[in-house]
């Protein structure tokens, strides 16, 4: 399923997009994709940095504890 977003751009933009035959809906598309890529990898990188400072909070000794403690449990 498909949505319909509106764009407003000035007369002489859509004039030489017509004049250059650009197809509009193909890079609205794209840049739209490319950003919701790149706010996505944002929200994965604050993610794991959240993470990586609170696995520093936790012992070496007690990682290697669990690790072995569920390699047991196989």
């Amino acid at each position: 399923m498909s949505e319909i977003v509106t764009v407003r751009v000035k007369k002489s933009l859509k004039e030489k997009t017509r004049k250059y035959k650009i197809n509009v809906s193909k890079i609205v598309r794209q840049a739209l994709e490319d950003e919701v890529k790149k706010q996505e990898e944002a929200e994965l990188f604050r993610a794991v940095s959240e993470l990586k400072v609170l696995l520093q909070k936790i012992p070496d000794e007690e990682i290697v504890k669990d690790i072995r403690e569920s390699r047991d449990q196989r």
